[in-house]
């Protein structure tokens, strides 16, 4: 290509001549064909430069998902290590319920030794639970919020304030910051 372009930019008689030949060999038969095949030359580098930029560019995309997808299985596994617990806690909190059913039910005739077992018992399981990062919702004297709190009643107090809960029926339990079981309450509507 070199030889093509020193040709038609150099036009001494000699010159001419190898162009000539050069342009007969080749089936190029004047100055405009020259100039279509330089043309084409810079078109396919021109594609070259295309394609190399698409590479690039599907690779950094490539590279951008791989990370995301990294990203994403580890706060996957990071879940799954902070919440695994979460089936486990909802086949035992029914036994929880059941101790503390059985506290306040204890006959007269029952012995102070068996109420303070069951109280010990009780007092244990939540101790463990409380290492996993469960704990209970025992709203007393705050105001309903509908994520921690289901109404099961409502009921009319003018010395209280609206919403405000009045009785606890059944505890709430929450994993870390994401609620389990919601406290069961009667709220206060004026």
């Amino acid at each position: 290509m070199a030889k093509k372009n020193k040709t038609t930019d150099n036009p001494t008689p000699g010159n001419d001549v190898l162009a000539e030949d050069v342009m007969e060999e080749s089936g190029i038969e004047d100055l405009a064909d020259v100039e279509e095949v330089i043309t084409e030359d810079d078109s396919v580098e021109d594609d070259a430069e295309e394609k190399i930029h698409n590479l690039e560019e599907a690779l950094l995309r490539s590279r951008a998902e791989l990370d995301n997808a990294l990203k994403r299985s580890v706060a996957d596994i990071e879940k799954a290590h902070k919440y695994g617990v979460e089936r486990l806690l909802n086949e035992l909190l029914p036994v929880v319920d059941n101790l503390e059913h059985a506290l306040k039910n204890f006959s007269d005739e029952s012995s102070a030794e068996d109420k303070e077992g069951v109280e010990l018992t009780l007092k244990s399981f939540e101790s463990a639970l409380d290492k996993f990062g469960i704990r209970p919702i025992y709203p007393i004297n705050e105001q309903f919020d509908p994520v921690k709190h289901e109404a099961v009643m409502t009921s009319q107090d003018p010395e209280k304030e609206n919403n405000e809960i009045e009785n606890i029926f059944q505890r709430g339990w929450e994993l870390h910051e994401r609620v389990v079981r919601p406290a069961r309450v009667s709220v206060i509507k004026n």
